[in-house]
């Protein structure tokens, strides 16, 4: 079980912790009745959003393949994606992205260069970019709604042709309805102004996914406009609620080692005879003994 927790927004004090399958975003607050300092958690839109029935061709998907390569399935995707976004991310910021750039996968904590499959979903970032000149006003932006409890990260906000646009970056071939309720709860507590955006205009939030790396047509990329279904998202926050509403960010701390591997003179002992044991004891005893006195001398 690995435990990360990332800053995601220094200014605004907020960290994103995520362990297993929980995802939790937190930042410092104050107790509205006594006006303590607190620590204030919420769960992430996307935590939020997979309590939302996934629909029949999910299920299809999920019996064909069978949970353990279903889950194994799911991880590499979502390592996959992770790389994406951080190129993406330097796309953005306007650094050289190469062939054999290094980004970090979150599976093995390991930074590795990118694999054909995530050089292609890059590229046809690059390509629709180009193609479509979006006006980019903020990437990677946290957003975190006191009124609903929740919070969660924006991919991507851009004006295109004179529109605000959020944009959320997939890099998978279906568009599965808990996307949907993703980006809706994005716009809604920036349109709230919850999160304000300097000299944003939220009076006409649009919303969209951009599927990357899409195989079912010659641009290798797919723009999706999505209609605005928040109602559906407070929805799955009533089922995220009921399944999940008295848990708060585990507190629990595990050991980074589980069983310690046994001393050398722990292995003598469960190897030896009995009748040995206490001489092989004594033998270690004066090897430690001899050890210290040379310590000692060096320091002297």
């Amino acid at each position: 079980m690995k435990k990360e927790i990332r800053n995601v927004d220094e200014k605004r004090g907020i960290v994103q912790v995520t362990i297993a399958d929980e995802r939790w975003y937190l930042r410092d607050s104050k107790d509205e009745i006594t006006g303590l300092p607190i620590i204030q958690h919420v769960p992430s839109v996307t935590w939020i959003s997979g309590s939302y029935p996934k629909g029949i061709p999910f299920y299809k998907w999920l019996a064909e393949k069978g949970w353990d390569e279903s889950e194994a399935i799911k991880q590499a995707a979502g390592n996959k994606g992770s790389k994406i976004h951080l190129a993406i991310g330097d796309i953005l910021s306007g650094k050289e992205v190469r062939i054999d750039s290094k980004y970090i996968n979150k599976g093995t904590g390991q930074e590795e260069e990118l694999t054909l499959e995530e050089c292609d979903a890059i590229l046809s970032f690059k390509s629709w970019f180009d193609s479509v000149k979006p006006k980019t006003i903020t990437w990677e932006y946290t957003v975190f709604s006191n009124k609903y409890g929740y919070a969660g990260t924006v991919d991507y906000i851009c004006e295109i042709e004179g529109e605000v646009w959020i944009v959320d970056f997939k890099t998978g071939q279906y568009i599965w309805p808990e996307y949907e309720l993703q980006i809706s709860a994005y716009k809604q507590t920036i349109a709230n102004a919850e999160n304000h955006i300097q000299n944003l205009d939220v009076s006409g939030i649009k919303l969209a996914v951009l599927q990357l790396g899409y195989r079912r047509n010659k641009n290798m990329y797919k723009f999706t406009e999505i209609d605005d279904k928040f109602k559906l998202f407070l929805a799955a926050r009533q089922i995220w609620e009921n399944e999940h509403g008295e848990e708060k960010p585990s507190k629990k701390d595990y050991p980074i080692i589980l069983s310690p591997a046994l001393v050398t003179e722990d292995i003598v002992f469960e190897s030896s005879k009995d009748e040995k044991k206490e001489e092989v004891k004594e033998t270690v005893k004066n090897l430690r003994k001899k050890l210290n006195e040379n310590k000692q001398r060096t320091i002297a």
